[in-house]
């Protein structure tokens, strides 16, 4: 069994912690017992199982959330990390921005905004990067502006690392 606990439902890059607990079979289940016996039998089991995997961390718990839930980067990565993380910042909001409004619109009500923003950003960021390039070498005229498209994702990469990591900071 696996359980996942998410560093924030809402913000872009997230910490994942994945938890692993005991398998639960159909051995674990007695066959001669009634369906609801057994139903009764396994969801017992299966609540057991989750209940030392599962973060239990209220809203207002921060000192608890920061606790378990961020990943701090060192002063090494803060050093060599703050100037391409400022780039990809500035970079990467004309895409961001309006996609994040687009799908939180969309999504307000329900569970499914990381999966419409995540599909959004897979079919608009490989138009991004090449857009961003084409227009680096219409105005440079040199080819080198290409290297933008593998450039501009470790900007991405490096302002995930530093940015807050729990939600409303």
């Amino acid at each position: 069994m696996q359980v996942f606990n998410y560093s924030s439902f809402r913000t872009f890059g997230k910490n994942l912690f994945i938890n692993f607990g005991e398998i639960i079979d159909q051995s674990s289940v007695d066959p001669t017992q009634s369906d609801g016996n057994r139903n009764q039998l396994f969801n017992t089991q299966l609540k057991n199982a989750l209940k030392p995997l599962v973060f239990e961390i209220g809203k207002t718990d921060i000192p608890r959330q920061k606790k378990l839930l961020e990943n701090k980067p060192s002063l090494v990565q803060w050093v060599l990390g703050i100037i391409p993380a400022f780039a990809g910042w500035l970079l990467h909001l004309p895409i961001y921005l309006p996609l994040k409004k687009i799908t939180y619109s969309k999504t307000n009500h329900n569970d499914h905004y990381d999966s419409v923003f995540i599909a959004l950003l897979m079919f608009t960021y490989p138009l991004y990067l090449l857009l961003l390039s084409s227009l680096l070498f219409y105005w440079t005229g040199s080819p080198y502006a290409f290297f933008a498209i593998l450039l501009l994702p470790f900007t991405a990469w490096a302002y995930i690392q530093l940015k807050p990591q729990l939600d409303g900071q």
